[in-house]
């Protein structure tokens, strides 16, 4: 009997035919067990399931923000559930739901496409098959797992009726935060039930679910959310499920949300939670019992926080709304505080807008920018006189441009140490017309400011705020300089783990310190940094005793920056060991009073919380290697040299006699006045 078997087997093998077929099953049937060994059965749908909450912790260990789902999933009939609801959710995902059998032509066209041509994993997913990569699989993005997606669709498109796949979609989809299910998610932005949501409620409940994070109303960019809503409205004007009437008075109807739960540190918890999401997928996030450690420090949090509400309401007869602070350690990124907004809750100022990452004209702070390209070049030394007289410019294309001082005078012939350090307006437009926008905008983008684009669209104005940036980048930005040249981008996230213990991602931060990229040499760092801890360069402007001295902290390195119209005014400062950059202002761009400028407003913030973080940082609570003074210390390629007080020229008598008043100033080597 063997033999006969071997004989036959034989025989096969001998026959090239016989060969090529058993070959071809075989790989069959091999990609086949490959694509769908382990497959869930579709009944698996409606089975209980059993969420574990993700902590966020604070780098010491204390507990930040729990993400929790336990209590979070009521269940709801369809029938339960409002017509405008249902067909706000088949307008915005799936608009013919209940015409295919599971998966849409024309977005699988699309998504192939995609694929094959620019190389990008996309879906073209119906409700059927948000609810299957929900419920049954993972969010990872891989061929196999989109072929599973589509082959439960089907089988879940013959076992259950449109009606129950539409039940069953209300009911473990997720909505952002721990909102799993519709009738969760009302309860949890609105206070109510499903059944009693109005139009522009449920439009924009059925916006979130796309991308849950991203568009949750008590998420990091609640603005999203409305915006995603008017979407929803205009979908279901074209499929005339409403009239654009409707749609144009629903989109004005105010929305009341319940009060969200409190949390610690609630803009950079979200914000954190944000990038969990983008990474691991929401419902990994919000049920996957993720243990997060972050680089903030919570005592210095709380402290920030606590200092951002004390002054902004001390500003309030000045017409200051709102204020915001982001601390960081330039070596490595690490954020260590983050304040968004005077108060997460405060309805006067839209409190859970995170100003963090909104645009807003960063003044004079800009400047430092502008005056190290030119150090840079070449283009000036420190001695360079500048004149800072009536001046007008005119630039192809643009009006004439004639800037004037924040304080409305004059100052003659200004060197450009004591222009930058009292920060005059006019030298620093001529600094930037020598530059040329096209070089100070590539260079902005180097150090880290990513809201600055075609520099045709700019003027000379740029130099004085006159383009938008976010504090978050004006923090790398900044950072450069307190880095000696190199931008370290920031980070948030030190360490996850799942609820087991299992490393999912650590960073190493000894690997991290100053791994960043090279954008300016150490000498041009230095030359600014020690312009902006000069008191005697800045006097004139801030007099002696300004905020920008930080008591116990002669060594700390500061800017700031007031637009003209007196919508925005920041402090920026820094050593090597702690950077902290401080707005106030109001949301909705409304100017605030003459007495806020330089030396108040942002001012008073700043200098209690890099003061609070200096002092933590010198005792080694950040690194046991930061200790005492971190100074702009003078390194190779810089050297020193006599100048004339008045004109910054090489003194022409002799060393008892120089011929004038004289002064020691710093210089790239190569470029002291002959």
């Amino acid at each position: 009997m063997k033999n006969k078997v071997k004989a036959k087997i034989k025989r096969i093998f001998e026959n090239e035919r016989s060969r090529k077929k058993f070959i071809f099953i075989s790989v069959v049937s091999l990609t086949f067990l490959w694509l769908f060994w382990g497959i869930p059965l579709p009944t698996k749908l409606s089975s209980k399931q059993f969420p574990v909450s993700t902590k966020l912790f604070d780098r010491n260990g204390k507990l930040i923000y729990e993400i929790y789902t336990e209590e979070k999933r009521t269940p709801i009939k369809l029938e339960d559930i409002p017509e405008h609801v249902k067909q706000a959710t088949i307008s915005i995902e799936d608009k013919d739901f209940y015409k295919h059998y599971g998966f849409s032509p024309i977005g699988m066209t699309r998504a192939a496409m995609n694929i094959v041509f620019k190389r990008k994993l996309q879906g073209g997913s119906t409700l059927t098959q948000q609810l299957v990569k929900n419920a049954l699989l993972t969010p990872q993005r891989t061929v196999r797992r989109k072929i599973r997606e589509f082959v439960l669709s089907m089988v879940v498109e013959a076992i259950y009726s449109k009606d129950q796949i539409l039940e069953m979609y209300f009911n473990q989809i997720p909505y952002g935060s721990t909102a799993y299910g519709i009738e969760a998610a009302a309860e949890l932005y609105f206070g109510k039930s499903v059944k009693d949501l109005t139009l522009a409620e449920g439009a924009l409940l059925a916006g979130i679910t796309q991308a849950p994070t991203r568009y949750s109303p008590f998420g990091a960019r609640p603005e999203l959310a409305k915006g995603r809503q008017e979407t929803v409205l205009r979908r279901m004007v074209e499929d005339k499920y409403i009239t654009s009437e409707e749609a144009d008075r629903v989109k004005e109807e105010e929305i009341v949300f319940a009060e969200p739960e409190t949390t610690k540190a609630p803009h950079f918890a979200l914000w954190v939670k944000e990038q969990l999401a983008e990474e691991y997928g929401d419902a990994m996030v919000e049920r996957g019992g993720l243990r997060v450690t972050t680089t903030l420090d919570l005592e210095l949090q709380e402290f920030a926080e606590a200092t951002v509400a004390t002054e902004v309401a001390k500003l309030k007869n000045y017409d200051v709304g709102n204020g915001a602070v982001l601390v960081t350690r330039p070596k490595t990124g690490e954020i260590l505080a983050m304040v968004g907004s005077k108060d997460y809750f405060a309805e006067d100022e839209d409190g859970k807008v995170n100003i963090i990452f909104s645009k807003r004209q960063p003044g004079s702070s800009i400047k430092p920018l502008n005056y190290a390209l030119a150090l840079r070049d070449e283009r000036i030394t420190l001695a360079s006189v500048i004149a800072d007289v009536p001046t007008c410019f005119s630039v192809v294309g643009q009006p004439l441009y004639c800037p004037r001082n924040y304080d409305g005078e004059f100052h003659g012939a200004v060197q450009a140490r004591f222009a930058l350090g009292n920060s005059y307006n006019l030298p620093a437009v001529k600094v930037l017309s020598l530059n040329g926008l096209e070089n100070f905008v590539e260079l902005a983008e180097q150090m880290g400011i990513t809201t600055f684009t075609d520099p045709s669209d700019y003027g000379l104005s740029l130099t004085l705020g006159g383009g938008e940036v976010m504090p978050y980048d004006m923090a790398v930005a900044f950072g450069v300089f307190a880095n000696q040249g190199i931008k370290q981008p920031l980070i948030s996230i030190l360490k996850v783990t799942d609820w087991k213990g299992k490393v999912l991602e650590e960073i190493d931060l000894e690997d991290v310190e100053l791994s960043g990229e090279r954008v300016l040499e150490h000498g041009v760092t230095f030359l600014i940094s020690h312009i902006l801890h000069d008191n005697n360069a800045r006097s004139a402007a801030f007099g002696e005793g300004s905020y920008l001295n930080v008591r116990g902290h002669p060594e700390v390195s500061a800017k700031t920056g007031t637009t003209n119209d007196r919508r925005d005014n920041w402090t920026i400062g820094y050593t090597e060991h702690a950077l902290v950059v401080s707005w106030v202002g109001n949301n909705d761009n409304s100017p605030m009073s003459g007495a806020v400028s330089g030396v108040s407003g942002a001012s008073p913030i700043w200098n209690r919380i890099i003061r609070e973080a200096l002092n933590k940082a010198e005792e080694g609570f950040y690194n046991e290697k930061d200790e005492g003074h971190a100074w702009p210390l003078q390194p190779d390629g810089v050297v020193g040299g006599t100048i004339c007080w008045t004109t910054g020229a090489n003194p022409t008598g002799s060393e008892e006699d120089p011929g004038c008043p004289t002064r020691f100033e710093y210089f790239l080597e190569g470029t002291i006045p002959e």
